[in-house]
């Protein structure tokens, strides 16, 4: 079995230094083209891999990165993770999963580094933390933050325009006539979670409308899944008036709210229109077919494991990143496409 080919062999029949073919490996800006295009040659021509793991271990990294999401069940944070692994994948990196439940005691292991042996940095997406723990975090360890911005500014975070993504799904139900809006698993109070954030964006849109805003039009939710939307549209439905469109804070909330309007005998979009968040694969498939705001998921991996890997590899020569993510609004059969 033929020896694999070494950095030496590579410089041998480039007519190079091995430094040289070092700094064309590593992407060093001081190599001329001509030099860079003979070293890439040789490269292929011995079929030349370079050993991603013994670099890892001379620079005292696992080449493993953490995501801890809330919820792996929840399809938006399976699709993000499949996101997040194929960008780290490209860039020579493994992805370790790890499943928070947004309890906060958890949310705070990840944030302090529970794999620090394993891992060198973490992206966390965070449902419980508290401004206070963000504030006090191990600064040692590398973090990206998705969806919730750090109160304090002190931590690098990916997200979309909350704020916006609402205003403007809230708009196109008022575009169609709808005048009574009621926002599933929205919040009037507390933290500027996602939830705070999406209901003020609701807020705003009614306001440049002209139109009153209801508090009772706001349905806190237990949980972000299909029975708790189902749950929330049944009892929308017995009050008296009754909303004439849903914004539902994500998919899982409004595809459960689609099948109980259903059994009810409610049509969509004839008595009502639904919106959901997240445009997951479901939301493509339901009937009818799901308005849905789409965040950027692979921006979000994207720019989410670049910030990671730029603290890793520089931890103090920046100040902390704050990435807006972009977003659309797909309209669907559930408000009229």
């Amino acid at each position: 079995m033929a020896a694999r080919p070494r950095i030496k062999d590579v410089a041998g029949y480039a007519g190079v230094s091995p430094k040289t073919v070092s700094n064309v490996i590593n992407n060093f800006e001081h190599v001329s083209e001509r030099t860079r295009a003979a070293v890439q040659e040789a490269i292929e021509a011995l079929g030349y891999r370079v050993n991603i793991a013994g670099r890892q271990l001379r620079q005292g990294r696992t080449g493993m990165i953490t995501l801890a999401v809330p919820e792996l069940d929840v399809a938006y944070f399976a699709e993000l993770a499949k996101h997040v692994m194929a960008e780290a994948d490209r860039r020579g990196h493994t992805v370790l999963l790890h499943q928070t439940g947004a309890v906060r005691e958890r949310e705070l292991a990840a944030l302090h580094g529970f794999d620090a042996q394993f891992s060198d940095g973490v992206i966390l997406s965070p449902l419980s933390l508290q401004p206070r723990d963000l504030a006090v975090r191990d600064r040692g360890l590398p973090v990206v933050l998705l969806g919730e911005r750090s109160a304090e500014g002190g931590t690098d975070h990916v997200g979309i325009d909350n704020v916006r993504a609402a205003r403007e799904a809230t708009e196109h139900l008022l575009s169609r006539g709808r005048r009574r809006i009621a926002v599933v698993g929205g919040a009037l109070h507390g933290r500027q979670g996602t939830d705070r954030l999406r209901t003020d964006g609701y807020r705003e849109a009614l306001e440049g409308a002209g139109l009153p805003f209801e508090p009772g039009l706001v349905v806190r939710v237990d949980a972000y899944h299909w029975r708790d939307g189902a749950r929330a549209a049944v009892a929308l439905m017995e009050r008296d008036p009754r909303p004439d469109a849903l914004l539902c804070l994500n998919d899982h909330l409004a595809l459960g709210a689609l099948r109980a309007l259903h059994e009810l005998g409610r049509s969509v979009p004839g008595e009502l229109d639904v919106v959901g968040f997240d445009d997951i694969e479901a939301s493509r498939f339901s009937v009818p077919t799901l308005t849905t705001v789409a965040p950027d998921k692979q921006e979000i991996a994207r720019a989410a494991v670049a910030q990671l890997l730029a603290r890793i590899d520089a931890p103090d020569t920046a100040p902390p990143g704050d990435h807006v993510a972009g977003h659309r609004l797909i309209v669907r059969e559930s408000s009229g496409s």
